[in-house]
């Protein structure tokens, strides 16, 4: 049997999150993946392996999406086929630490209500951690809500960014409504 592998690296402040207490989410997710993780806690390296490739890709996207500041509950979601996890970098859009944070707080807006809006209208998590904007949900929900962020980080009103959700909201439940 071909043995695949991975190696990556995850900042040194969500080592802890994934291993989890006792070990626990790193033991967890070896079962769910059927892979082997080693975690260098003192560099963040990680190094994990498995016979199935597509488990192996789902485990990859998992420590991914812990690394990028997700709790590992809404990481273990990717474990689903209709789940994705999409990364934006706001190095792209900010110039400067000034500008990147400005950048987070437009995005997050006050007490999180921009983000919260992005979320429920789209059905996914999104994540501001370090110099990311990361998010997971479904393909049609994910593509969306990576508009409205990317319309926010282009300076767009947060107002029309609503309203464009609102359209795009309605778009979805009729086309679940008639199956599409």
């Amino acid at each position: 049997m071909v043995e695949y592998s991975y190696e990556m690296k995850i900042p040194k402040d969500r080592v802890a999150v994934l291993i989890g207490k006792s070990g626990a989410i790193k033991k967890q997710l070896e079962e769910n993946t059927k892979s082997k993780i080693k975690v260098d806690s003192e560099e963040g390296d990680v190094f994990v392996s498995g016979e199935d490739a597509i488990l192996l890709f789902s485990a990859r996207e998992i420590i991914k999406a812990i690394g990028r500041g997700f709790n590992p509950e809404i990481a273990m979601l990717l474990m689903q086929q209709d789940y994705m996890f999409e990364v934006i970098d706001l190095m792209d859009y900010a110039p400067t630490k000034r500008h990147l944070l400005r950048l987070k707080g437009r995005v997050i807006g006050q007490n999180g209500k921009s983000r919260r809006i992005i979320e429920e209208m789209t059905e996914t998590y999104l994540c501001v951690y370090g110099k990311t904007i990361s998010l997971i949900g479904p393909p049609e929900g994910t593509s969306i809500a990576r508009k409205a962020v990317e319309s926010l980080l282009d300076g767009s009103p947060h107002s029309n960014v609503y309203k464009w959700l609102e359209g795009k909201r309605k778009e979805m439940k009729k086309s679940e409504i008639l199956g599409l």
